[in-house]
């Protein structure tokens, strides 16, 4: 039986594509192009990356990668997949939610590595052969729970949301707070303490009359120089909350 045709962006991804006649830079590949760019977005953020800088990042022409990546969306969908590492090895002996903890972190320093990476835009689902494998690995690490595969997929996609949230805040709120220390912690609270008031901000006016945001609190005066750690309390707060739910839900669907 015939093989379905891959669409054009996938077969790219898993190097699949018919390659191009040689040019006048035969040194060009899909690869280097790929790793060029990835070189950019690290040193100068997403924004910088365009056909004709990463062309001058290779020492060439801006049109002769286009005889090995159509657009920059197609260079932006093969960053996206090149930049990941191999996953984490799976932890021996360890349950779903240790499993789960360690990719989640895994996932989240990669994207500290490469901050643009979460600027990508998510157009369709993972297809590429290195996000595949984290998939493949965070879905492994339920493989013992006698669910459903659907509702490991599930489980999984749900994490996610979690994940690139705390990457905002590890990544914007800590350069934030590089620039303008003060901004998070006694400014901050002194600010709110002159323009919070008990009438129109009823509950934010108690977590300030009692200290939340002064010294001691989240943000206050003597805050860390990183406080916005990938293995920070606000991290293992949300995947705690997650995990005990996906438990429940879990223990739904065994009877457990």
């Amino acid at each position: 039986m015939d093989q379905p045709d891959l669409p054009a962006d996938v077969a790219l991804l898993w190097g699949r594509r018919p390659a191009p006649r040689r040019g006048r830079n035969p040194a060009l590949s899909v690869d280097g192009i790929t790793r060029a760019a990835i070189t950019v977005a690290d040193a100068e953020g997403l924004g910088a990356v365009s056909m004709a800088r990463v062309a001058a990042e290779l020492g060439s022409a801006a049109m002769s990668l286009y005889r090995y990546v159509d657009s920059k969306d197609e260079l932006l969908l093969l960053m996206s997949d090149a930049a990941l590492d191999e996953p984490p090895a799976a932890l021996p002996g360890a349950d779903w939610r240790e499993r789960l903890t360690a990719w989640a972190h895994s996932v989240l320093g990669m994207m500290r590595q490469h901050p643009w990476y979460r600027e990508v835009p998510l157009k369709g689902p993972p297809a590429g052969p290195r996000n595949l494998a984290w998939f493949d690995r965070a879905l492994g690490a339920l493989a013992d729970v006698p669910v459903s595969e659907e509702d490991k997929v599930v489980v999984v996609t749900g994490l996610l949301p979690i994940v690139h949230g705390q990457a905002r805040l590890a990544i914007d709120l800590a350069a934030g707070y590089a620039e303008d220390p003060d901004a998070f912690g006694a400014g901050y609270a002194a600010s709110l303490a002159t323009l919070v008031d008990p009438v129109g901000f009823p509950a934010l006016s108690r977590a300030v009359a009692a200290g939340v945001f002064g010294p001691g609190g989240p943000g206050g005066a003597d805050a860390p120089d990183e406080p916005y750690d990938d293995f920070g309390p606000e991290f293992a707060f949300a995947l705690a909350c997650y995990f005990d739910g996906v438990a429940a839900f879990l223990a739904s669907r065994t009877g457990g």
